[in-house]
């Protein structure tokens, strides 16, 4: 009798967009269970994006981590909602998800072609301008949350200079740096905050999407702006919109997600993630 070989669903989502290649893409490998660390870090670094999920069922809802080609982390937004989008076909009718995480439970709402989640806001608190920053650019304030480093600059102009390796200089110790600045005027594409996000710790020189950095921004910014629900624009080079909403001590993220690829990861790569080798 042939036995038939391993294989595990995988699904390349593009988060934070509503058309193909442009969002922030994430891999979505579709488990029956727990697989090995090392088996799951694995194949983050084969597929080499920013941020592999993994997720299978768990109680009322999914286990869910998530690696980037270098690290495990404690929370990802746009592989969260690449997930939420992976899982809507098989589970049609269903509204909500529930994800176990290392950040604790945390909610995916379906409506529509949008996915709403339900992360932990992380108010930042002021902080001294980092000194590598201070004479290279106009820095208007600088914060920090439990993971990243804030650092407000004056206009969406100044946040689309900022410089690789600069950023890499500055993010030295913590999860990320996260550059933001006020959306008013024309470079800021009618956002209310924009901003961008290096984390070259973790294997990512510059994030595409980030949809956990708006637990630091959101509280950050609604103070500023006096508002609660708001618009992030990410300007980076493949470009993304955030609908960002903050309510105590937990903040809303939304966005649309588009299906690149769906295949499979299969033979000995498979059975590795299966336990079996």
């Amino acid at each position: 009798m042939t036995v038939a070989a391993p294989s595990v669903p995988l699904i390349w989502v593009d988060a934070f967009c509503d058309r193909p290649f442009g969002g922030n893409p994430a891999a979505v490998c579709l488990l029956e269970g727990p697989a090995p660390d090392d088996a799951m870090q694995a194949l983050a670094f084969e597929i080499g994006l920013s941020e592999t999920a993994f997720a299978w069922p768990e109680g009322d809802g999914y286990s869910l981590r998530w690696f980037t080609p270098r690290a495990e982390v404690d929370l990802c937004g746009h592989a969260t909602v690449a997930a939420a989008h992976a899982l809507r076909a098989p589970l049609i009718g269903v509204r909500q998800l529930r994800f176990h995480t290392r950040s604790g439970l945390l909610t995916a709402v379906l409506a529509d072609d949008v996915v709403v989640l339900d992360l932990p806001a992380d108010p930042p608190y002021p902080v001294a301008v980092p000194p590598v920053l201070a004479d290279r650019w106009p820095v208007t304030a600088a914060a920090a949350g439990r993971f990243d480093l804030v650092v407000e600059l004056p206009d969406a102009a100044a946040v689309r200079g900022v410089g690789t390796r600069d950023a890499a200089e500055a993010a030295l110790g913590r999860r990320g740096l996260i550059v933001t600045a006020p959306g008013a005027g024309k470079d800021a594409d009618d956002a209310d905050y924009v901003l961008r996000f290096f984390a070259p710790s973790v294997g990512i020189p510059e994030d595409p999407v980030t949809g956990s950095a708006q637990c630091t921004l959101g509280p950050y910014w609604a103070p500023k702006l006096g508002r609660r629900t708001m618009t992030a624009v990410q300007l980076s080079e493949r470009h993304g919109v955030l609908q960002v909403s903050v309510d105590g001590e937990r903040v809303q993220v939304g966005g649309k997600a588009v299906t690149i690829l769906e295949g499979a990861v299969t033979g000995r790569a498979a059975a590795r993630l299966l336990g079996r080798s």
